[in-house]
């Protein structure tokens, strides 16, 4: 201590007088203050114990010095950590909300939503599309396959659906603003609507007058409130109204404000936040969020809050019941308890673990119930019970859990509970960190290929990382919001957008999570030995025309069979990889594979990276996460260079087509095999659309502005100059411009159109003029007057549908011939 610069009380008074500094320049929130306060007392207790009279008395050692209990030290570390880290990490308040908003008062009434009716007429018209349409998905059920629509499948509508959890294409699950837990998105093509009642926040309050409130965090509506009163948690005290809380919504953030309830003198916030950051291809794909709760005390007692995160082992409908599922308990580490929840999944689909977690440190305790019964014979304790001892003790430190349950019955539902209580003095503020993660390493598709998922090259694949993610999620979240913030700051002050447009820019980003997305690591499937390709698989033999590629001749050993196993899989990766779209073989020498991204073009409209629609949504995905972009672009690229003469029946004339042809752009990358088998979308034969193969040029050269990769630029201009000379065939006259042939031959596919037309042909013209300058850029000088000369020709014939106002709808001289197509203008926009 001699060599130390001050003396302790200085040194003590020097930290007060830091403080005041710091607190005039940058104002801090008062949990933040607070928090300050605490760093410098524990300062100077932990370096001087003897200067607090407040320690315990400890064992006095010949120096002078007091040696202090293990115990408290350990809490005096933890405690210095946790302050460190949510005051120096970020100087953002997780109570405050940003300046704009989406906002929904908690007891609003949903809106009914009508739902689509067809007339008489139509169903007559479409008669014999839906009887194909039916047979269709027959057939492809008894393949196990799916189809791309099934409108013979009610869903459940509802308007509550709010900001969704996770971060990009690791699974997703919503949320209502009333507080559900809904939407589940965890296994490709698959969404359970219905809310898990189940998985909530509530929260316990009790103050030295006797008086005590308690509440499940969720305002129910009559539909909710039928189910909870027929299940094992109708027990639980579901209390709140909703009339003061106000749900706000800012992707990927969410705030919850309960105003006064449901004690009147306590104000809670809970901050909800995924590790959606733009320009991060690391955390933007981690299966996590995190939820702080700020609790204001504007009461003259304390206040004991006890905040309760319930969590059902489901994944979804009626999952829960399926049986064989398992919840543990896991060592706390960084003062982060967890517990673990092991799903085992049917129907083919992999097993998912949870992780449920809760921060501990600077006065907050945390105790878990790692199983309780929600309903059914299961052993432990049931929900009532659970409910029960949280409410009347505030903790579980009371009761005895094995660290892992026993599996639960067919038939019961079991769940798991993270209980973190904590002293909010009067006029005083406190926070309280959750999060929840899930680890569902594997994509499992219908055709016997496995992909791992992005999140997998950072947390491994073996399915044992919900643990870590949960931890290094509250530890690490302070980083997001900070970079979160810095993103979209500058966007909400921007005085020249009316209010409700920044808003709407951000949240409509969260289909870039709930749409379905998958995010894979990039490398290719991990195929079953019964379903590679067409062909079949032989141990004895593998011939490639009338070449032996591999023959042994000893028998019955593990090591030959292996040898032979290895060696035949070996050489089948190699050939699905060159017959495939799979972009990544078109990256260059030293580029990063930052793996593939899917998204649906809706949950009902179930096909991969619908190109048309790619075309205006890939806007978003090019500014804030471009190399996900080019990777889309690339598996497009590796498309038009790829022929599959399968057959299949299209819905609109029943005729046999073949689903894709070398030189057109397929209109998605997939249904029931993303990249293998392209174009899964059959109502009329897109290898004939005319916007599809502009559309592609267009993409890729606004992608080569925007990112500046003239590697890129030159791996997929092959493919480019290939879809450019595949459009020659629809210049019937020779006068440079294409024409469209009488069928709704575009993404607005029910408008036929016929000749030359506003649409296409605005994006033909556009289309030739972006290939010339990406001629340009791939040093082809040959190509880029050619493509100019092309441009300057097709740029004269289309002119000629400009009538003085605007470009006719078509030159077919039909009776919607002369009308005005809203999006005439895609081409000329995009250049």
């Amino acid at each position: 201590m001699e060599n130390f610069p001050f003396p302790p009380l200085e040194l003590s008074l020097r930290l007060s007088l830091l403080l005041l500094l710091l607190q005039f320049h940058f104002p801090f929130s008062s949990s933040s203050l607070s928090c300050f306060m605490d760093i410098t007392s524990l300062i100077t207790v932990s370096f001087f114990p003897h200067v607090d009279r407040n320690m315990s008395e400890g064992k006095k050692l010949g120096n002078g010095l007091v040696e202090q209990d293990e115990d408290i030290n350990k809490s005096l570390t933890e405690k210095v950590k946790w302050c460190i880290q949510s005051f120096f990490m970020t100087g953002i308040d997780p109570g405050q909300t940003p300046s704009l908003t989406w906002q929904r008062k908690l007891n609003r009434e949903g809106t009914s939503l009508w739902q689509f009716r067809l007339h008489l007429k139509e169903i007559i018209h479409l008669a014999p599309v839906g009887y194909r349409l039916f047979r269709y998905i027959r057939e492809e059920s008894v393949k196990g396959r799916g189809a791309m629509i099934n409108p013979f499948i009610r869903r459940r509508i509802t308007d509550t659906h709010a900001i969704p959890l996770g971060g990009l294409g690791s699974g997703s699950i919503g949320r209502s603003y009333r507080g559900e837990f809904q939407r589940w998105q965890l296994f490709p093509r698959k969404c359970e609507d219905k809310p898990i009642l189940a998985n909530q926040f509530s929260v316990f309050v009790s103050r030295p007058n006797a008086e005590k409130y308690s509440t499940v965090l969720c305002a129910q509506s009559p539909e909710t409130q039928r189910e909870v009163e027929s299940s094992g948690i109708g027990s639980w005290d579901w209390n709140l109204k909703g009339h003061s809380s106000t749900y706000h919504a800012l992707y990927p953030r969410a705030w919850t404000i309960y105003d006064g309830e449901p004690d009147p003198e306590l104000r809670i916030v809970c901050r909800q936040i995924s590790p959606v950051i733009p320009h991060n291809y690391k955390e933007s794909s981690y299966p996590v969020s995190v939820f702080t709760f700020t609790l204001h005390n504007s009461g003259k007692t304390d206040a004991d809050v006890s905040l309760l995160f319930t969590w059902a082992n489901s994944v979804g409908g009626l999952s829960e019941y399926s049986g064989n599922h398992i919840n543990s308990r896991t060592k706390k580490k960084d003062g982060v308890h967890t517990v673990l929840l092991h799903h085992k999944t049917a129907s083919g689909f992999p097993p998912v673990t949870y992780a449920i977690a809760a921060q501990e440190g600077n006065g907050v305790h945390v105790s878990d119930c790692p199983c309780f019964v929600i309903s059914g014979n299961s052993q432990g304790i049931s929900a009532k019970d659970m409910w029960l001892e949280i409410k009347e003790h505030g903790s579980f430190d009371r009761l005895k859990f094995a660290d892992m349950s026993m599996p639960s019955e067919v038939g019961s539902s079991i769940g798991a509970a993270v209980s973190a209580s904590v002293t909010v003095s009067s006029d005083s503020v406190r926070t309280v960190t959750f999060s929840l993660s899930w680890d569902c390493p594997e994509v499992n598709f219908c055709r016997g290929k496995t992909y791992h998922r992005r999140y997998t090259k950072f947390y491994g694949n073996l399915g044992d990382a919900a643990a870590d993610i949960a931890r290094d999620a509250i530890l690490e979240h302070h980083h997001w919001e900070s970079q979160i913030d810095a993103w979209q700051r500058p966007v909400l002050e921007d005085k020249r957008f009316p209010k409700w447009y920044p808003v709407t820019l951000f949240n409509e980003l969260y289909y870039l999570n709930a749409g379905g997305t998958i995010w894979t690591d990039g490398s290719l499937p991990i195929q079953s030995l019964v379903s590679i390709g067409e062909r079949g698989f032989c141990l004895d033999q593998c011939r490639s025309g009338d070449s032996v590629i591999y023959e042994s001749h000893e028998n019955d050993t593990a090591n030959d069979i292996l040898g032979r196993m290895t060696s035949r899989l070996d050489e089948l990766r190699d050939s699905v990889a060159s017959n495939s779209a799979f972009g990544v073989n078109l990256l260059q020498k030293g580029e990063e594979n930052v793996g593939q991204f899917l998204y649906l073009e809706g949950v009902e409209y179930t096909m991969w990276n619908t190109y048309d629609v790619h075309f205006y949504s890939s806007f978003a995905i090019i500014m804030l996460f471009p190399k996900l972009e080019l990777s889309i672009q690339r598996d497009f690229a590796a498309a038009v260079m790829m022929h599959d003469p399968s057959k299949m029946q299209l819905l609109d004339n029943g005729k046999w087509e073949a689903r894709n042809v070398l030189g057109a752009v397929p209109h998605d990358i997939g249904v029931n095999d993303p990249w293998f088998e392209v174009n899964g979308y059959n109502l009329y034969n897109t290898d004939r659309w005319k916007d599809l193969n502009p559309k592609f040029v267009l993409q890729i050269y606004r992608d080569v502005v925007a990112t500046g990769d003239m590697k890129f630029a030159k791996a997929v201009w092959p493919p480019v100059y290939l879809a450019i000379a595949y459009m020659d065939q629809f210049d019937r006259d020779g006068d440079g411009m294409i024409e469209n042939d009488g069928f709704p031959d575009q993404t607005y596919d029910t408008w036929s159109v016929s000749g030359v037309s506003a649409y296409s042909g605005g994006l033909w013209v556009a289309a030739l003029q972006a290939a010339s300058a990406l001629a340009r850029v791939a040093d082809e000088k040959d190509a880029e007057h050619y493509f100019w000369f092309k441009f300057q020709k097709a740029k004269r014939a289309y002119e000629k549908l400009w009538n003085g106002s605007y470009f006719n709808y078509d030159s077919s001289g039909g009776s919607s011939s002369s009308s005005i197509q809203a999006d005439q203008l895609a081409g000329q926009w995009y250049i």
